[in-house]
């Protein structure tokens, strides 16, 4: 049986690193077959091996890979191409990498965050992007007459007309104003041997050091290779070696990226790739070194042959010329480009010139182990200690997805969510995308934009619960760099002060409504309100004053000023999102629930952080005022949560979006204990909806049942989510591939161990029979605290250890049980239940 507790050498000048913890490795026993794409190098005939027998064929189409039969539903077929399913994500959240492995070739998508297509240097320039707001505010008396008149039809067509932007972001040939992620291109290394002569073959995603590693045998040699993208080095780092000398013969090749220009050189650290993508001229480099012990290195034209080595080492560091501007000029096609990338890319790669492969990856795995190590889980019964992670991850998945229980595998897709995290989101750069940083295309999925209805506010949900507050940082400067034209955005559209946002937006600088009269999803006035929340939750977690002071209230404020203008005072008294949508469902509504929660959520925050500043008491006079005067929620004929002002909810309505929930989660209007009428109402949206969907829509019911304080339903959902949604490689699947549903059942199951609101911190509020024993350690509750339990549920028994370094006096709940404890700074607490 194959343990892989084994001992994993990694040499660092001939001491071990250590070895991997045994649950946290993805790992497969099969080689994939692949195969360099025609027409990229004349050395093509010397490189394009087969596959060991049964291994999967690499394809971009979509293979059906395996069919689900999920009780009371028709089959489902679990599709992705073999990148989807069997690539491991690396990256440093500016470079990142998608990494097949076999003997025979080793194959490596490349993407760097910032390369897109579109904004203000494309298409006919600066003034025809900008170009982009509708003058629609002054449709906004007639649309709110309609609504009055009862007239829902002029309403819609008006509203429809009104707020259609003036560029796509999908299907046209305006996409390439919008813009698109794109792919750097990739990289092939053939390596002469046969899939199918090799023995032993083992590929593994080192989570708690975020390592590839791959090994096998081969004519009675044991050959590794080590990769690593490095968040210090800012660079990738491949490694060949093996027990034998002289066995690395090598031929790394390049395909660019198809809508781009680009020559080669050599110079005295490699070959350097200079390009420019064709649709808006955005320049970037990519370089690529090859070390050897041993043997020969020969550079030309877009090759590196490698001869009789004993070690080998790919260095690559890429940049573009992308630069946030907080305050962009209009008129400037070039007003996001700036930064040197040939300069960015030769500074990485002398930084590493004196440094080893063995101490460029210390420098890595110290860098990243000091975030991923805060937190640890168990979920093991006493009864499974015995085992391990001893079953490939697409064997373990396919076990899963027949029923098998296995909190191995529920343990690393909770710690594979986090490695994501720290691998794409980290420092000044954009934040995790629809696909996080990783893309195949030249297009990607959604353009692989921010979708501000749900989906980037996802993928931050989790951050700071799960002890990666440092990784908030591309969410602000995501902010920042949107603020200015969102301002431009809510005096055209809605005669507003302050800023927001629509559903699309990109690095460059977009936040208008997209062309479309679809209205349905394209209307997304709360979405800029439903971003700021996220900056009172972050200082929640840390109550870093300074970050709210210089960083938080300046965006919240501006947006608390947009709410209280957009939103209309109807003749009632009462203030209402008109015209608003439930995002991608329904009707154009004078007030639909999820417009009004976030208003109200938005509201709440901007007072709270006004009143911890002491500033602005006229405005939080204002905020008050319109927060408590805003429509109620109101529950329907079935005791269902309305969805919309009026009672025309569909109870056999499965739609994917469960947005007008959004007060009980992430919101916190709606509790079980404060408004248990309302939360028996979500109780009722939820059951309509049913429990299968799209990956990140059951990661959102995972989150919401968690606050409905059931354990066992939480853990249906989550099960659900690892069976239905779910690849190989434990990505999250829409489909196709997008990382939002993965960050969700992070945060899901976070929620289900630990809640927090203000200083109330509850324990376990939603833990499943199936978690009968375990453990959690590091995870973090709202004012700045973080929290281990160890528990067992069958005896009613818990431990709590609690520390926080401002400290402050905190009520622990459990079950039916609560303590108010006094925390010292920087002291630990032990509570038992």
């Amino acid at each position: 049986m194959l343990v892989l507790a084994t001992l994993i050498s990694l040499c660092l000048g001939g001491s071990e690193l250590t070895k991997a913890d045994d649950h946290l490795s993805v790992w497969y026993d099969r080689p994939i077959e692949i195969s360099v794409p025609q027409g990229v190098s004349t050395v093509q005939a010397k490189i394009n091996y087969s596959g060991a027998k049964g291994a999967a064929k690499d394809s971009q189409s979509k293979d059906n890979l395996r069919q689900y039969v999920r009780k009371g539903e028709k089959a489902r077929e679990l599709q992705g191409s073999v990148w989807e399913n069997y690539a491991f994500p690396m990256g440093n959240s500016s470079l990142g990498a998608m990494v097949l492995q076999s003997p025979a070739v080793d194959a490596i998508l490349l993407n760097e965050k910032s390369l897109w297509k579109g904004g203000p240097a494309s298409g006919s320039g600066p003034a025809n992007y900008w170009r982009a707001d509708p003058h629609s505010a002054r449709f906004l008396p007639d649309i709110r007459q309609a609504f009055l008149d009862g007239d829902s039809l002029r309403a819609d067509s008006l509203t429809r007309r009104a707020f259609s932007g003036a560029i796509a972001d999908n299907g046209t040939a305006d996409t390439l104003r919008f813009g698109t992620f794109t792919t750097m291109g990739e990289m092939y290394v053939s390596t002469g041997i046969a899939n199918e002569d090799c023995s032993d073959f083992r590929r593994s995603l080192l989570l708690d050091k975020a390592v590839s590693h791959t090994s096998f045998k081969y004519q009675g040699a044991t050959y590794r290779r080590t990769y690593f993208v490095s968040y210090p080095d800012q660079l990738m780092v491949m490694h060949y070696g093996a027990n034998r000398g002289k066995r690395q013969n090598l031929d790394w090749v390049y395909k660019p990226n198809p809508h781009a220009t680009g020559s080669w050189a050599t110079d005295e650290y490699g070959l350097v790739y200079t390009a420019h993508l064709n649709n808006n001229k955005l320049p970037y480099v990519i370089r690529i070194q090859a070390r050897v012990k041993d043997g020969s290195v020969k550079y030309e034209d877009g090759h590196i042959a490698v001869r009789d080595a004993s070690e080998v080492d790919f260095i690559i560091t890429a940049a573009t010329g992308y630069k946030p501007n907080y305050t962009p000029v209009l008129t400037d096609p070039y007003t996001y480009y700036g930064k040197d990338a040939g300069a960015w890319a030769l500074l990485s790669m002398k930084g590493a010139a004196d440094k080893k492969w063995g101490q460029l990856l210390r420098r890595h795995v110290d860098d990243y182990t000091q975030l991923f190590d805060r937190v640890s889980i168990d979920l093991r019964q006493m009864a499974d200690k015995k085992g391990g992670n001893d079953i490939p991850t697409d064997e373990r998945i396919d076990r899963y997805r027949e029923g098998k229980a296995d909190a191995w595998l529920e343990m690393l897709y909770y710690q594979f969510a986090r490695y994501l995290i720290i691998q794409s989101s980290r420092g000044e750069t954009m934040p995790m995308n629809l696909q996080g940083m990783w893309n195949r295309g030249v297009k990607g999925p959604w353009n692989c934009d921010y979708h501000n209805n749900i989906n980037i506010q996802m993928n931050y949900w989790p951050v700071c619960s799960a002890n990666l507050a440092e990784c908030f940082e591309p969410l602000n400067v995501y902010l920042r760099s949107i603020y200015e034209p969102g301002q431009r955005t809510a005096k055209t559209m809605y005669d507003a002060r302050g800023w927001t946002a629509n559903i699309s937006t990109n690095i460059f600088g977009f936040t208008a409504p997209s062309k479309s009269e679809s209205v349905n999803w394209n209307l997304a006035a709360i979405n800029g309100p439903w971003l700021a929340t996220h900056v009172w939750d972050y200082y929640e977690y840390t109550l870093d004053r300074d970050y709210l002071k210089q960083t938080a209230y300046p965006l919240l404020k501006s947006s608390a000023q947009f709410v209280c203008d957009y939103l209309w005072l109807q003749p009632s008294g009462l203030y209402t999102a008109a015209p608003s949508t439930s995002p991608e469902h329904g009707p154009v509504d004078k007030g639909a629930t999820f417009a009004n929660a976030v208003a109200r959520q938005l509201l709440t925050d901007a007072i709270s952080a006004s009143r911890v500043l002491g500033v602005d008491s006229t405005d939080r006079q204002e905020w008050l005022q319109v927060r408590d005067k805003i429509e109620p929620y109101r529950i329907g004929r079935y005791g269902q949560l309305m969805e919309w002002s009026r009672d025309i909810d569909n109870p056999k309505d499965n739609h994917r979006h469960t947005n007008h929930l959004f007060g009980l989660f992430p919101g916190h209007d709606i509790s079980v204990k404060a408004t248990p009428e309302l939360a028996e109402a979500a109780r009722v949206v939820l059951d309509h909806r049913g429990d299968f969907s799209t990956g990140w829509s059951m990661g959102w019911k995972l989150n919401l049942w968690a606050h409905l304080r059931d354990g066992n339903r939480s853990y249906a959902l989550l099960q659900n989510l690892l069976r239905t949604g779910t690849l190989y490689n434990l990505w999250d699947t829409h489909p196709p591939y997008q990382i939002d549903g993965n960050l969700g059942g992070l945060s899901g199951m976070n929620e289900m161990l630990l809640q927090s609101k203000g200083r109330t911190i509850t324990l376990l509020p939603a833990c499943p029979q199936a978690w009968d024993k375990g453990s959690v350690k590091g995870l973090r509750a709202r004012g700045n605290v973080t929290v281990d339990i160890d528990w067992t549920l069958s005896a009613n028994s818990l431990a709590a250890t609690l520390s926080s370094p401002t400290g402050g006096t905190f009520d622990i709940v459990f079950g039916d049980c609560q303590q108010t404890v006094q925390l010292p700074q920087g002291k630990k607490v032990c509570v038992k239940f």
